[in-house]
């Protein structure tokens, strides 16, 4: 046997071991990564450490998630968090499968290679300086089908060329697929338990824990709350005349029609029985009754139908009151205070004959209700 062979064994072992400590390294760098997703229990921190892990430990310079939500309800339910999507070019949605199916139109699996403008420009949008030089697209996927995609960008053209193993990615990506259904079923487990079953709208015990909260922003950012108070007239009559199936569809369309003239950032409860709240933050008394008035106005000007098909109306009565954040002294003013003045303002509404809008003008952050 010659001297070289020795040595060219020798470097092969050499080579060798030297690869199988960067897999070491590479194993553990994921396997921490994992462990921080699999430790969140919030949809939003769990999708940021997604889109921005530690460079230090991942050389990805560019990270992006598009993920499926025909319904919309990711989206709501991160905006229920108080997270504006537009701060977050990287973090996408799809309405239709189709347009994640066509990612990956062989296989279920990883995808390097060198990115290409035109199928892959739209995955890395508002790129800070260029378009990257290879990509890896890892496939989002639980029970055969696809969820989304997870979207990671390298400016070295050889970072992700075809020959890199993906092994360590395609466990990746099912963990981060595990990690984002999990997270979503928690969150629709906790919006059952805030939510009003019959109407999808929010319920009082959501309502409760919002006012304080909301009083409190109000009073520490001397800004305005609107409170609306809003109830069904006649609504035993609904019931009597047309049966309670008839009602309840009543009661799921004036939720829809109050929906429709909000905010995504207010919030709208349903209160109990016919009767349904609603909390607009950042405005005053003026713009308040602006609302008020579209709901009565839109409830008004629609056509219910019973169980024959002939139409019937409704009307609604609100009480509106606003809480003004600049005018604070010693004693802060309770959201139930709040709350009190716009059911005043609600019974002095069916008072004066039902369908229409009163208020009880802006109260300071330190009034009292009185008896």
């Amino acid at each position: 046997m010659s001297v070289e062979q020795p040595n060219k064994l020798r470097d092969r072992l050499d080579n060798f071991v030297d690869q199988a400590r960067e897999n070491e390294k590479k194993l553990r760098r994921f396997q921490s990564l994992e462990l921080r997703l699999i430790g969140h229990d919030s949809l939003f921190a769990l999708i940021k450490d997604i889109l921005y892990p530690e460079k230090a430990h991942f050389q990805w310079d560019l990270v992006t998630l598009l993920l499926l939500d025909p319904e919309y309800e990711i989206q709501r339910i991160l905006e229920e968090e108080g997270v504006n999507l537009g701060k977050y070019p990287t973090l996408m949605f799809a309405t239709d499968r189709d347009d994640i199916e066509a990612l990956y139109p062989v296989s279920l699996f990883p995808v390097p290679g060198p990115y290409r403008s035109r199928r892959h420009a739209s995955l890395f949008p508002q790129r800070p300086t260029k378009a990257p030089a290879s990509i890896m697209l890892l496939p989002l996927q639980r029970h055969g089908r696809l969820i989304g995609s997870l979207n990671i960008g390298s400016y070295d053209g050889e970072r992700f060329n075809r020959k890199v193993r993906t092994d360590f990615f395609e466990h990746f990506s099912a963990i981060v697929a595990i990690c984002l259904e999990n997270a979503c079923n928690l969150e629709r487990l906790k919006h059952q338990g805030l939510t009003d079953t019959l109407t999808a709208i929010n319920n009082r015990r959501f309502f409760d824990q919002r006012l304080e909260e909301e009083v409190e922003l109000a009073r520490r950012n001397a800004d305005m709350l609107s409170c609306l108070l809003m109830d069904i007239d006649y609504f035993k009559q609904v019931n009597d005349v047309h049966g309670h199936q008839i009602g309840d569809q009543v009661l799921m369309d004036v939720a829809a029609l109050i929906r429709a003239q909000m905010r995504n950032t207010d919030v709208l409860s349903r209160y109990g029985g016919e009767e349904f709240s609603a909390l607009l933050a950042h405005t005053p008394e003026s713009e308040a009754l602006e609302v008020a008035e579209r709901i009565r106005n839109s409830v008004e000007l629609y056509e219910f139908s019973d169980a024959d098909g002939r139409p019937f109306k409704v009307t609604l009565s609100i009480g509106v009151a606003t809480l003004n954040g600049r005018l604070q002294a010693t004693a802060p003013t309770s959201g139930q205070v709040l709350v009190g003045y716009a059911d005043r303002a609600l019974y002095q509404a069916k008072g004066a004959g039902r369908n229409r809008v009163l208020s009880q003008g802006e109260l300071s952050a330190t009034v009292e209700q009185s008896d």
